[in-house]
């Protein structure tokens, strides 16, 4: 794929833009890619809706807003009710069954990964729950690799949490295996 739209919502504090801005960073600084990130809150900083539209293409990008997103990560389910309508016929829909209930849509697959539990039973600390989830969408739509995100999270946080960083990131991208052909 040339072009990859993806929008990842959820609510403040769960670090939905940081993994945003993690992951066009990777695409642009590392892979090579051309990458915008945009985001959008409510009003309060904890707890309100959060969205962030991220393009990553091999080619220019003209337009920098994500009307069709062909991956949606919704983390919440006001993030999933607010957002679902706008996933791309054939999208892909990445949620976590805690939080999230999804309805069927047509030509859409929604991969379902329990990124949050796995989180607390493997690393105890919720604070990497993104990073888990940018794990599991590197390897859904595989454009940009882990070390990549590793780079730039080396150059955003201390020493000291590189390395539940590193867990929770090959946590998510183990827990993707089986849908790492879904976007093809």
């Amino acid at each position: 794929m040339q072009r990859h739209n993806l929008v990842f919502s959820g609510s403040g504090g769960q670090g939905v833009i940081t993994a945003a801005v993690i992951l066009a960073e990777a695409a642009a600084l590392y892979e090579g890619m051309s990458a915008v990130q945009s985001q959008k809150y409510g009003a309060a900083a904890r707890g309100g809706s959060t969205r962030a539209d991220v393009i990553i293409s091999k080619t220019e990008i003209l337009f920098p807003n994500v009307l069709q997103p062909n991956l949606l990560v919704a983390l919440t389910q006001q993030a999933y009710s607010l957002n679902y309508p706008i996933l791309r016929p054939g999208g892909i829909l990445v949620s976590d069954p805690k939080y999230v209930t999804t309805e069927k849509k047509v030509d859409a697959l929604p991969i379902q990964l329990p990124m949050y539990e796995a989180v607390m039973d493997e690393i105890g600390k919720p604070i990497v729950y993104n990073v888990c989830m940018l794990g599991a969408v590197a390897r859904i739509i595989r454009i940009v690799k882990p070390e990549s995100i590793m780079k730039v999270l080396e150059t955003r946080i201390p020493k000291g949490f590189l390395e539940m960083n590193q867990k929770a990131l090959d946590l998510g991208y183990n827990m993707a295996e089986p849908f790492e052909t879904a976007m093809a």
